[in-house]
């Protein structure tokens, strides 16, 4: 099992950091995704500009505060959770994903690939937000 954390602040309101990072349908900000497809009110799937698919369920969200998703892909199967909060300058987002490699020789390196997936996510939301 891999854990990976990030945590950012944003000099933007808490309303419309949430609205963008849970708007699943409105990805064009995403430099690593091609599309997205909406499974149901709370099922999506994200596709890599490899084609890469991964499945997202919704499993807990609270306006403003909280956005849980299970994630499974033909690698990896798991959770991310998104923690927001207002700060005296903007927005907080703490960011946590707890997955499983299914592969066994993905083991080593799954956590070092989180990290950096985080890390574009931030780097895209930011540019996103200041546009």
């Amino acid at each position: 099992m891999a854990v990976s954390k990030i945590v950012a602040e944003f000099e933007y309101p808490v309303d419309r950091v949430w609205d963008v990072v849970t708007d699943f349908e409105r990805y064009g900000w995403r430099s690593d995704l091609s599309r997205t497809e909406k499974l149901g009110q709370d099922r999506f799937i994200e596709y890599t500009k490899e084609g890469f698919a991964t499945v997202f369920k919704v499993t807990a969200a609270e306006e403003n505060r909280r956005w849980e998703l299970d994630l499974d892909n033909e690698n990896m199967r798991g959770r991310w959770v998104g923690l927001f909060s207002v700060t005296d300058g903007g927005t907080r987002l703490e960011f946590a994903e707890n997955v499983n490699a299914k592969k066994f020789l993905l083991r080593p390196f799954i956590k070092a690939y989180l990290k950096k997936q985080q890390a574009l996510f931030m780097e895209d939301l930011k540019k996103e937000l200041t546009r």
